[in-house]
């Protein structure tokens, strides 16, 4: 293990002054410093490994060039920031990276001045940076800002949108292309094989010059010849050179360059950095560099938990993931109009095994959560059953599209919602707590969530074999209890008898409440459909004095407002006393850390239980 007072170049770097003192030819021991502290950090935190360690020497560089204390460096889903978070002054403290009250994995502006822009989810960069100087050009403020951007999120639309307005109004934005070949899944599409092309003609711009000179010495007609090749130059370019991408954009392309080339970095990003126009800077990288079980499997390094630093084993899990897509895969063996969608997160949503068995019915369509929710409503439409597999955090980006094309043509496309409730270390940006609220408000939407694996794998047979319009299964990053399943999938579960006060629980926190009312003389329910609810059931439980819901999602419009709006309806007077996560922040830290903030811990809701008791005889 490498700890910080081991680190004789890095403990000195409290500010990006201090790394711009640094003598260059120091830089490389700096690098290896750097790489050798990320390995040991993250093998005991967990977090993004092999992206950062494919831009050490280009986040070097750019901490060399530009200066953070006015510049601005905004960064990109933010999973390549620990680099910088370290040449920040936060190196010190890097052990505590993603543990309550630490260092955050993505960057936050609260942390520290040199975090310009939050971010968490990917194609942003561009956008931001933009907003930042458009409001510098109104108040006055000189300065540079650069958009850190790798080529997995190029496959999101939102990045091409701010693209076309930077060139349109010829900003003077320098964007750094971090091209790794690699988002989180392997890149798919037509931005992956530009950006390959782009790789293979490095030597297009040197044979250029060489032949131009050329041409130039012959006698008499040697500038006509120079000339007319220049037409014929940018004639050709459309075939050969494929970083007219950018420049019909509007942009100056610079590149390819070597991304672990500290000198050839800060010579490119000198010139761009005197440009008064739109810049893209190609850098080609590794992701996982230095690290030999990163550089061989750099989707495993991803996003990773806790690691044998030496070896790079880590401990396998199964979880609702797995379970997830062991019983899709099982349902694509008997019925052949199953297909599965994801936006770059096979191995995160568990359909690595899909896309192995049944390659010709999966599709990957990258970082486009939009498309993807509306490429499934046209195969529903077309008569396919799609599954589109994805995190509860990224499935708001598609809402408009879950609106528009899904829900008001009541299209059966099946939503496994991943990382559903709160997700623990990855903090604020990935918490999966607002899919409830509002696919509540959609129309024809079914909501389910299962509280076991034999729930979770009964909810999706349902969704695939018998519903017929828009349904979302939401489960929980982890594992569900394995616990038998009575009654059907739209009927509540009563898991303890009617009484005067009892318990609504969803999803994960039904096992919570089981615990917490084990000796309690409450009535005890299992909503494992959210919506439609069990009209039967609450037609019973408007007879109680209280009714306590439970879920992991915001209480504002979530699960336990529309059951009070239902006793509400049936003119009850029943009081309805819901348990949630409270419509604040709710940052890093354990995901039992989290439910003790929100008052969801066995003890907390035993708690709120006897409280609703004790209210009966006041």
């Amino acid at each position: 293990m490498t700890e910080y007072s081991e680190l004789r170049l890095l403990k000195g770097i409290r500010s990006p002054e201090d790394l711009r003192r640094l003598p260059k030819e120091e830089l490389p021991e700096l690098a290896d410093e750097i790489r050798r502290y990320l390995v040991s950090t993250v093998s005991r935190t967990g977090g993004h490994l092999a992206s950062n360690l494919g831009v050490v020497e280009m986040t070097i560089a750019l901490h060399r060039v530009f200066d953070l204390d006015t510049d601005r460096l905004i960064f990109d889903v933010g999973h390549q920031s620990y680099v910088h978070k370290l040449l920040t002054g936060r190196a010190e403290n890097f052990s505590t990276l993603r543990r309550r009250g630490g260092i955050a994995g993505f960057p936050k502006t609260q942390e520290s001045v040199y975090d310009a822009f939050n971010t968490g989810h990917s194609s942003t960069s561009i956008s931001a940076a933009i907003g930042i100087m458009r409001a510098d050009a109104i108040k006055g403020v000189d300065r540079r800002v650069i958009a850190l951007i790798g080529d997995g999120a190029l496959t999101g639309g939102m990045a091409y949108e701010a693209l076309d307005d930077v060139g349109q109004q010829k900003l003077p934005l320098i964007v750094v292309l971090n091209d790794n070949e690699m988002s989180i899944s392997d890149n798919v599409g037509g931005m992956s094989r530009h950006l390959a092309k782009m790789r293979s003609a490095r030597g297009y711009r040197s044979f250029k010059r060489r032949f131009s000179k050329l041409l130039k010495h012959i006698p008499l007609i040697g500038g006509w010849l120079s000339d007319r090749f220049e037409g014929l130059k940018n004639r050709i370019k459309y075939f050969i050179l494929p970083n007219v991408l950018f420049e019909e954009l509007g942009f100056t392309y610079l590149g390819p360059i070597n991304g672990h080339d500290i000198d050839s970095m800060t010579e490119v990003l000198e010139h761009a950095k005197q440009m008064d126009k739109p810049v893209v800077i190609h850098a080609i990288t590794k992701k996982g560099k230095g690290y030999a079980p990163a550089e061989k499997d750099p989707e495993k390094f991803h996003g990773i938990g806790r690691f044998d630093a030496e070896t790079g084993e880590t401990k396998k899990t199964f979880g609702n993931s797995s379970v997830f897509s062991d019983e899709l895969c099982r349902l694509a063996e008997r019925d052949k109009d199953v297909v599965a969608i994801t936006a770059a997160m096979a191995s995160g949503t568990g359909l690595d095994s899909f896309r192995e068995r049944f390659p010709d019915r999966f599709f990957d369509v990258g970082i486009a959560e939009q498309h993807a929710v509306t490429m499934a409503a046209g195969m529903a439409i077309a008569g396919v059953k799609p599954v589109f597999c994805v995190y509860s955090s990224f499935l708001q980006r598609g809402f408009d599209q879950l609106v528009h094309d899904v829900c008001l043509q009541g299209l059966k496309v099946v939503f496994g919602v991943d990382r559903a409730g709160l997700v623990g270390a990855d903090g604020e940006t990935h918490h999966g707590i607002y899919d409830i609220s509002y696919l509540m408000t959609l129309p024809n939407m079914k909501i389910l969530s299962p509280s076991s694996t034999a729930e979770l794998r009964a909810c999706l047979d349902w969704a695939v074999l018998e519903n017929d319009s828009p349904c979302a299964i939401r489960y929980n990053r982890g594992v569900l209890p394995e616990r038998e399943m009575t009654g059907d999938v739209l009927s509540w579960e009563c898991i303890k008898p009617f009484r005067s006060v009892c318990v609504i629980a969803t999803g994960r926190m039904v096992d919570t409440a089981i615990r917490a009312c084990a000796d309690l003389n409450v009535g005890l329910y299992n909503a494992r459909s959210i919506r439609p609810m069990d009209e039967a059931a609450l037609e019973k439980l408007s007879h109680a004095h209280y009714v306590i819901t439970v879920e992991d999602g915001v209480v504002n419009d979530g699960f336990g407002s529309q059951v009070a709006a239902y006793m509400s309806g049936l003119g009850s007077g029943t009081k309805v006393v819901s348990a949630g996560v409270p419509n604040t922040v709710i940052e890093q830290g354990t995901v039992d850390e989290q439910d003790c903030d929100c008052g969801l811990t066995e003890a907390q809701l035993k708690e709120t239980v006897m409280s609703c008791m004790g209210g009966i005889y006041v």
